[in-house]
């Protein structure tokens, strides 16, 4: 596999929102390869101007780690150009075919990095959100392989962070309501999110080391989605409101 030439069509099917064929589909490769396109593809964007302002998790629900056939969840980069502002707006065309999933965003306050477990990573933890994510595969139809959707940066396309709270406040089964126009369109709870979203901030240390980084002061950690994603279209309000934690929105 070109590492390079992949990251180079990822990135162009991005900027360009016109989506291509699965990597896979045109030549086999692995996990491995599969983040060293996504470090490729995202050093593209830092190229550009943009810079690091976080990781993404994904594959955080038991559910959808089942469907994809894989026991490990799935680790992504995240860019101050993904940062959509609570209360603000976004263009559907600015995305091929996007989705939004609730979310728990934690705010670090030191490095974490390799093996740590939940107690330790909690220990890093500044401040805990309530967040939404927007995913965007590049690939046809939302269709992909792990390799492929790993390669893809885990399908970061953008992200809403809520106000910030306090880190002691218990967030291990907070209920969740995601909501379209004021109608319920997703009903949760952190539980959700590998039973606990704090476990997903351990592994979001663990896979950071596993691809040549560790996880930076002042960075964004989203822990997952909490309920399967919604498709998004034009003159749709989204506002997820989380117990203890408050609601953070957004417009398309």
């Amino acid at each position: 596999m070109d590492i390079l030439k992949a990251a180079t069509a990822l990135n162009q099917a991005t900027s360009s929102t016109t989506a291509i064929g699965q990597l896979s589909a045109e030549q086999h490769f692995d996990v491995d390869t599969a983040y060293r396109i996504q470090a490729a593809g995202v050093a593209q964007r830092l190229d550009r101007g943009e810079k690091r302002s976080g990781a993404k998790m994904g594959l955080t629900s038991r559910a959808k780690a089942a469907q994809m056939g894989v026991d490990d969840v799935i680790y992504g980069r995240l860019t101050d150009a993904m940062l959509v502002e609570d209360g603000g707006k976004t263009a559907l065309e600015a995305f091929i075919h996007p989705r939004v999933e609730p979310e728990i965003a934690f705010l670090l306050k030191a490095p974490l990095s390799g093996n740590v477990s939940p107690a330790q990573a909690y220990s890093a933890v500044e401040a805990i959100a309530p967040a939404l994510e927007i995913i965007d595969s590049r690939y046809t139809n939302f269709m992909f392989s792990l390799d492929d959707v790993v390669a893809d940066n885990c399908s970061a396309a953008g992200y809403v962070v809520g106000p910030w709270c306090r880190a002691d406040i218990d967030v291990a089964n907070l209920g969740m309501i995601l909501e379209f126009n004021g109608r319920p369109v997703q009903i949760g709870s952190s539980a959700a999110i590998l039973g606990h979203p704090m476990r997903s901030l351990a592994a979001a240390a663990r896979l950071a080391l596993a691809s040549g980084e560790q996880l930076e002061a002042g960075w964004i950690v989203l822990a997952g989605g909490a309920t399967a994603a919604e498709g998004l279209g034009a003159g749709t309000a989204v506002r997820l409101c989380v117990e203890k934690l408050g609601q953070v929105g957004f417009s398309i």
